[in-house]
């Protein structure tokens, strides 16, 4: 399951992190704080995991062991579908006709890539469910929702910091989006 959150929390910071500053521009201290930073969001992660859907041990290692199987799934559909959005923003600049055929393909993949998203999630939650009850695959799921809303609060919250919009344009700052649990340790 470490791999599979720090997966995770690289590929949903990775994105933020290459629009704001290209990656041979960035420092060897910005990677090795963001390395630290990932490693400390997991190993937290893991903790609340264990002690909050009161694994055992056998328990513990069948989710490990899923999430690292599912993890390699979800990241190539997710930097699949960042390499869409991205095509689909640049045939959609103001002023310049976009190729209808080329935005109808974008859209459908898009599409598809959600619906993969979709049945990843199915899956990994059949395969959960032989060996956590229903209400730890749910206390799961809300605990791992609740990581990835922190994770995009913090995305945004460096953006501000940065003075980067929304849309990753340099200007005033986007406003402030709170909520989330900040004081629950995720």
């Amino acid at each position: 399951m470490r791999k599979h959150i720090l997966l995770t929390v690289a590929v949903l910071l990775a994105p933020g992190l290459a629009a704001q500053q290209g990656d041979s521009m960035r420092a060897p201290s910005d990677t090795a704080e963001a390395g630290r930073l990932r490693a400390e969001i997991e190993q937290r992660f893991n903790d609340r995991v264990k002690q909050e859907l009161n694994l055992n041990a056998d328990q513990a290692t069948k989710l490990r062991a899923t999430q690292e199987r599912f993890s390699t799934r979800r990241r190539d559909v997710m930097e699949q579908q960042l390499g869409r959005r991205r095509a689909l923003e640049n045939q959609m600049q103001p002023g310049i006709a976009a190729n209808s055929d080329s935005v109808r393909k974008l859209m459908d993949g898009i599409q598809a890539g959600r619906g993969e998203m979709v049945k990843i999630e199915q899956d990994q939650d059949r395969e959960m469910s032989g060996y956590l009850s229903p209400v730890q695959r749910a206390r799961y799921q809300q605990m791992r929702e609740r990581l990835m809303q922190r994770v995009g609060e913090m995305r945004m919250e460096r953006r501000e910091g940065r003075g980067v919009e929304r849309g990753g344009r340099m200007g005033a700052p986007a406003p402030r989006l709170r909520g989330g649990r900040r004081g629950r340790g995720i």
